[in-house]
Order: structure tokens, then C-alpha cells, then sequence
């Protein structure tokens, strides 16, 4: 884990996030279909969506390997009197510090596609996955996000990811972030039925 902890906390510790504070444009315009409940979300950085979801009522646990990003989002929900579970751990191994089942998990920009799979299986039944992450896609375009195709999806490859879910919601293509910068997004919302 320390090698992970230590490049994420070093893009930390240099103000990289620093100015990305708004929660995602998607989870925002789908938060009044959400039903209220226990929320996970993996890759929560400096908490920017799990405090969203805290602010809307859910009981918010937050995961990030990067302890410095926790620090800061525990210093943003106590200054907003907002309560998350706040959890250090690298979510490429095993995740014992978590309590499942979840009426909501969202994955926002962090490209695991095993994590996805593994991530459904901690729904409720009815339970809603929402996720959004960058997408591989040729533009002559500038994108936000990683440069590197090994950090995107392919297309379709997020619908195949949650292929045992009912998708209720999923876009592919080229969106306008709140800062002004474009970024090739995939974007999904599914439902467990079992």
C-alpha cells in the first residue's frame, strides 16, 4: 500500500485537487433519484462527493488510500458539521474495513473495473451503483484527466463491468466540468434486484 499512499499523497501534498471541490456534475443531477441510505464511496480523495452525500442525508462511509487527502476531508466535514466515516485503505487489496451492504456505491474517476464487479456484490437488493470514469476516446480535443489509456475505459466496457445490474441511466462522450476543462467520461447508474 505505501507505494500508492505515497503518489497519491504527494499530488495531495502539492495542491493537485486542491481547486477540484464540487461534487461530480453526474452525481449531482441524479442525487433527487437516489433513495436515502447507508452510501460507500471508493476513491473518495478529498471528499468532495462523500460530503455532498453527507450534506443530502445519507450515512456516508469514505474510502481513499491517501491519508493526506483524509485528513483534508475530515477537516471539511468538521467545518461544515458534517459526520463521515472516513476509511484509509488501498482499494487494490482486500477491503476489511468496510461494512456492507449499501443502498448506494459510488465510484467516481478511479479505473478499476474488478473493484466495480466486486463493489456490486455490497449492494442491498435494490440497492444503486453510480459510477463515472474517464473514457478512452480519440479528440483532437485537450481532456482532463490521465493521459495515459491504461487509466480510462474502453468504450462500453463500464456497461460489461455491471452486466449482472439493471442499468438505468448510461452516457459515453465528452463533457464540460465545472472548471472549464473537458474530459471523455462514461457514466453509469445500475440497480441490484437480488
Amino acid at each position: 500500500m505505501s507505494e500508492d499512499r505515497d503518489r497519491w499523497n504527494a499530488r495531495y501534498a502539492n495542491g493537485t485537487y486542491e481547486t477540484i471541490t464540487h461534487p461530480s456534475t453526474y452525481l449531482e443531477a441524479n442525487i433527487a433519484t437516489l433513495k436515502l441510505g447507508r452510501a460507500l464511496d471508493l476513491a473518495c480523495g478529498a471528499g468532495r462527493n462523500a460530503l455532498f452525500l453527507a450534506a443530502a442525508g445519507f450515512e456516508v462511509d469514505a474510502v481513499d488510500v491517501s491519508d493526506i487527502a483524509l485528513a483534508r476531508a475530515a477537516a471539511t466535514a468538521a467545518a461544515r458539521s458534517l459526520d463521515v466515516h472516513w476509511i484509509e485503505a488501498d482499494l487494490t487489496e482486500h477491503l476489511t474495513t468496510i461494512s456492507p451492504p449499501y443502498d448506494l456505491i459510488t465510484i467516481i474517476r478511479y479505473v478499476d473495473l474488478d473493484l466495480v464487479g466486486q463493489a456490486a456484490s455490497w449492494l442491498k437488493p435494490g440497492g444503486v451503483i453510480l459510477i463515472e470514469l474517464h473514457l478512452a476516446l480519440e479528440t483532437e480535443i485537450e481532456l482532463a484527466g490521465p493521459k495515459s489509456h491504461r487509466f480510462r475505459v474502453k468504450p462500453g466496457e463500464l456497461a460489461q463491468s455491471v452486466s449482472g445490474l439493471d442499468i438505468l441511466d448510461s452516457t459515453e462522450g465528452l463533457v464540460e466540468d465545472p472548471d472549464g476543462k473537458t474530459a471523455a467520461l462514461a457514466r453509469i447508474i445500475a440497480r441490484r434486484n437480488k
